[in-house]
């Protein structure tokens, strides 16, 4: 696909409905091009060698093959193709969604619900999923040239006390990929902020504590800051580190969105480098937007640590591209070994 052709796309669902108002939307966009539609993932799935689509849309709850299944099709048969998956904002919904973003999908998205007229409803489904088409496919990258020479490094003045990990789009698999490579006798705790919504972000942590060594858990008021725990802010709420006589627990709040985002990267980094100071670490990974670059400002001033996904196994890299580009990362490396570096610098800051 060149820069200048638009990006085809193939609408899977097995509302008459939703797949109307999906196309309608994506077709009212200049640089998109539905070439297709189907109404459950068998006839997607016959679709695809012919239509060639660069991505799909994909709802997770169908009849006869459901949206896990074909995905895991996709990704067998044709594995350079984006899927946005299309999901019920419920409980059954998160499960479904987290899976499927385990299983390769680049993305998602909430169905409208509860909304107070259907063109409120187009343009919530217009907002949410035409930004991530264009980031997922390359429409959406910052003019401003790219510094990916790594900031110098500076002597760690404090122990590491703590790990602040950002991430968006792509999250789940980078965060299972870098929490996989903690062990359960980790000397820090760990706090993160990916941005999902309520159910959602309890579903992730769920999975990942059945995968990871460590205990990893949604994040709630009162919870005690461990070493060996991971903390998932939870949907819709933003989540703090506070000090308290013996130690220092969570606290979650509604509270203004920032950078569009709640939980925000950037409301976790300053809890933490106000409570922590040079002994912070922040490790942004894969996602849309620059939440989290502010935060790092405030980290590198302090004199904590910063590394950041490399560009060439994120998702989207525009979280850690900001960070880059703003010359906080003291690392930029690939997913695959941001776990194994947290661990040697925290270890290494205590020897």
């Amino acid at each position: 696909m060149s820069d200048s052709s638009p990006v085809r796309v193939l609408v899977v669902d097995d509302s008459v409905v939703a797949r109307r108002v999906i196309s309608e939307i994506l077709d009212g966009e200049e640089s998109i091009e539905v070439v297709g539609s189907a109404a459950n993932g068998c006839i997607a799935l016959a679709k695809i060698p012919r239509l060639m689509p660069d991505l799909i849309t994909l709802d997770v709850e169908m009849p006869e093959m459901d949206g896990l299944e074909t995905l895991s099709r996709i990704r067998a048969d044709f594995p350079s193709i984006k899927v946005i998956m299309l999901s019920n904002l419920t409980r059954q919904g998160g499960l479904a969604t987290v899976e499927s973003l385990f299983r390769g999908a680049s993305d998602y998205v909430t169905k409208a619900s509860r909304m107070e007229s259907p063109e409120a409803a187009r343009t919530y489904l217009r907002e949410q999923l035409v930004p991530k088409i264009e980031a997922l496919t390359g429409r959406r990258e910052s003019s401003s040239p790219v510094r990916r020479r790594p900031a110098a490094v500076k002597p760690i003045s404090a122990p590491i006390g703590i790990v602040a990990i950002g991430v968006s789009t792509g999250g789940p698999n980078a965060l299972r990929t870098v929490l996989e490579a903690i062990p359960s006798d980790f000397e820090a705790p760990i706090v993160i902020v990916q941005h999902m919504p309520p159910d959602f972000t309890r579903s992730l942590a769920e999975r990942l504590d059945t995968l990871c060594g460590i205990r990893v858990f949604e994040g709630r008021t009162g919870a005690r800051v461990s070493p060996g725990t991971a903390w998932v802010a939870p949907g819709d709420r933003h989540m703090e580190v506070a000090g308290v006589e013996d130690g220092v627990t969570l606290v979650t709040r509604f509270g203004p969105m920032e950078n569009s985002c709640r939980p925000s990267v950037d409301v976790l980094l300053r809890s933490v480098v106000q409570h922590y100071g040079p002994a912070t670490m922040a490790v942004i990974l894969t996602g849309m937007g620059q939440d989290g670059l502010a935060g790092c400002r405030a980290v590198d001033r302090k004199g904590g640590r910063i590394l950041a996904q490399d560009e060439a196994t994120s998702v989207v890299w525009g979280m850690p591209g900001q960070v880059v580009r703003a010359g906080f990362a003291q690392s930029i490396l690939p997913v695959e070994e941001i776990g194994t570096e947290i661990v040697r610098c925290v270890r290494s800051s205590r020897t």
